[in-house]
């Protein structure tokens, strides 16, 4: 009954998904607000990067309709799974596109007036002005010199390679990050959260108690009230099948 009613359950989601694809705007919008916790675990992995929450979310939504758009429902494959590189994909290109501080073009003109009025004055005088002289100078407040004067400042990218002297030169962002690819270990993640929910209850205990709370299988076999023999060869089965799944 339990297989009869998961297959029901992912035909309604195809048929969901086809209806997305072809211009239902509604149908787009109950997959996003179905699996907007999806959308959300990974927007909380880049908050902190100089960028609004509320704009790295929709960024988000966007990769999650351009997974919806390309998704071949004839595919053995979990929608999530799916839409997760997706996801990741247009934040990161999001954020290393705009992780440089726009200037514009005015403000840009009055940090080269301010320059050139600080360099004459110094060849003149054989001193710098102070911030206070040069907006007497040209009649504007401290703030929009300082303003100026800071926005030509150079931006250090988190992409830009961060040179020490090795041969392993590696961006900023490499050494705030593992090495680890990012969207394969979120995938995995899902993928075997799905494959533990398709799990009959003692063998979600086995999975749970031994690789979540870190109980032997002795102290399983006790909680449970089997041997553990029966446990070793419950795990042993379990890890098997989960492994065969998740390289197929």
């Amino acid at each position: 009954m339990q297989e009869i009613a998961k297959g029901q359950h992912i035909q309604e989601l195809y048929l969901s998904i086809e209806k997305a694809k072809n211009g239902n705007k509604q149908e787009m919008e109950n997959l996003i607000q179905n699996n907007n916790g999806l959308i959300w675990n990974i927007v909380k992995r880049f908050i902190g990067r100089g960028v609004e929450t509320e704009d790295i979310y929709q960024i988000g939504c966007l990769g999650f309709i351009k997974a919806i758009k390309r998704f071949d429902t004839s595919l053995e494959v979990q929608l999530s799974t799916y839409a997760v590189p997706y996801i990741l994909g247009e934040i990161k290109k999001f954020i290393r596109d705009n992780n440089l501080v726009r200037v514009s073009r005015s403000t840009k003109l009055l940090a080269v007036k301010i320059m050139q009025i600080q360099n004459e004055y110094i060849k003149k005088e054989n001193r710098e002005l102070s911030v206070t002289e040069i907006a007497e100078i040209l009649n504007i407040t401290k703030e929009e010199i300082s303003f100026a004067l800071e926005a030509i400042q150079p931006v250090t990218s988190i992409y830009e390679e961060c040179s020490s002297g090795t041969e392993d030169e590696r961006t900023i962002l490499d050494k705030l990050t593992n090495n680890e690819d990012e969207a394969t270990l979120i995938t995995n993640k899902i993928v075997v959260r799905n494959l533990i929910e398709e799990l009959n209850s003692r063998e979600k205990q086995v999975i749970l108690l031994r690789f979540y709370r870190n109980k032997t299988q002795a102290q399983v076999a006790k909680v449970l009230g089997i041997t553990q023999v029966q446990v070793s060869r419950i795990e042993r089965r379990i890890l098997s099948e989960m492994k065969l799944k998740l390289t197929s």
